[in-house]
């Protein structure tokens, strides 16, 4: 008797420690950072939006557990992690008409058969269907930097994914530019299942390594990208690629660069004299949470950053080294003030550059003659305004331009970087640059 009544009380505190946790992880969809000290959990919201599926599994078992021990408190805990959980995956993988909406209703038919092969058949499975190794080209430089020092020069590299050999080459290529704040990072930052994804369906990928401040400022960012594009054009037959079928994308800063390139081909204050006569057009662009109104972004960023970072910062700041490693480490995470992170690549505030934050921000250059355009955005987003986003979309519509907006709801920052093969709403936004991608070949 004393040996049943131990274990049906060990049941019961596991019951309830697995209800707790269940309800404490889907207590985080509906959590939005506003303030310095919130900013603790952004990782943490995201890690639980990817892993949904499971923390609403855990929310089922501890019911069942807690409904066993007569436990009737963790049962309900249980049941509304594993409600909450289920609702958020649904809703971040709903399907949506922004496709019909630009492109038409017969999308579906203008995709060939070939490339259907390759792309996800629903916005999200259990576990992303494997895709075949790629042939990976590793730190190839693409242009070279002369310094101010004579005789010294700064190479400019990136990684080449290509089609393994049994998978048809559709022509097209990505120009991939990873996330950075403007101040860190580098390429293959948490992008491989991405990339490897995308070779998988015949596309060849560039993820290119930029410049970062304060090596350099916005400007030379953006220059940075051109002989990207530059590069691209010229080798894209030794590639299989189709020299009018380049397109650009990244995520956050790199989605900015992204945009801000696609939108201004031919700017004379945005492209470097070499490249002054050579053709820059590209033939689509997406953007997962990029930047879109450079005054947006600071006055959003200085609502939650402070100007002097607090103590409390410090854990999220040693988690995101944890996972980032090398790519962060020696950092002075004090530029991460609202002021410093869009300010010094930009040369000042809004108040004292206000003709930089409308030059490259790539609302200002929106019109009717943009490439087609996919804008990918969590509605908690607490860097980047989804409100900003939402207007340069609806400005591409209305100037002409085919555009897609797609938001998620309960979803925040770097949603498309985290366990992308089985996280709901990387799958969806997946899914969505598959057909985009299609569309463009």
């Amino acid at each position: 008797m004393n040996v049943q009544t131990g274990t049906r009380g060990r049941m019961r505190v596991f019951a309830h420690a697995l209800a707790f946790l269940s309800l404490g992880l889907s207590g985080l969809y509906r959590f939005r950072v506003a303030t310095p000290f919130g900013a603790i959990l952004a990782l943490p919201k995201v890690l639980a939006s990817a892993l949904a599926p499971f923390v609403g599994a855990t929310g089922v078992m501890s019911a069942a557990l807690a409904l066993c021990t007569r436990s009737p408190l963790a049962a309900v805990a249980g049941f509304l992690g594993a409600w909450a959980s289920v609702r958020h995956v649904l809703q971040v993988t709903a399907p949506h008409d922004g496709f019909e909406q630009a492109f038409g209703p017969d999308l579906q038919r203008k995709i060939a058969s070939q490339r259907r092969e390759g792309i996800l058949n629903r916005r999200w499975s259990c576990r992303m269907p494997p895709s075949p190794e790629p042939r990976w080209e590793r730190d190839i430089i693409f242009h070279t930097i002369l310094t101010r020092k004579e005789g010294d020069a700064r190479p400019l590299c990136c990684d080449v994914w290509q089609p393994p050999d049994e998978v048809m080459p559709s022509g097209l290529g990505v120009i991939y530019l990873h996330g950075s704040a403007w101040h860190v990072g580098d390429k293959d930052l948490l992008t491989r299942p991405l990339f490897r994804h995308l070779a998988g369906q015949g596309h060849v990928v560039m993820d290119v390594a930029y410049r970062l401040y304060p090596e350099t400022d916005i400007l030379g960012m953006v220059h940075d990208v051109r002989h990207a594009i530059a590069w691209a054009k010229r080798h894209a037959g030794c590639y299989g690629v189709h020299p009018e079928r380049i397109v650009l994308g990244g995520g956050s800063a790199g989605g900015h660069l992204a945009l801000l390139a696609a939108y201004t081909p031919g700017h004379p204050d945005l492209t470097p004299d070499d490249l002054r006569d050579v053709e820059l057009s590209v033939r689509g662009v997406f953007a997962h949470y990029g930047a879109t109104d450079m005054r947006a972004v600071i006055e959003h960023a200085r609502r939650v950053l402070p100007d002097e970072p607090p103590r409390s910062l410090q854990m999220i700041i040693s988690m995101v080294e944890a996972v980032l490693g090398d790519a962060v480490t020696g950092i002075d995470w004090r530029s991460f003030s609202a002021a410093n992170m869009v300010g010094h690549p930009l040369g000042g505030t809004p108040e004292r550059v206000p003709e930089m934050y409308d030059l490259v921000s790539p609302i200002t250059h929106a019109s009717g003659d943009c490439p087609p355009t996919l804008l990918l955005q969590g509605e908690h987003d607490f860097i980047m305004p989804v409100e900003a986003t939402r207007q340069l979309h609806q400005k591409l519509v209305e100037m002409g331009a085919r555009a897609i907006l797609v938001t998620f709801p309960q979803t925040t920052h770097g949603f498309d970087l985290f366990l992308p093969q089985v996280s709901p709403v990387a799958q969806a936004a997946t899914y969505d640059i598959d057909r985009f991608l299609a569309w463009l070949v």
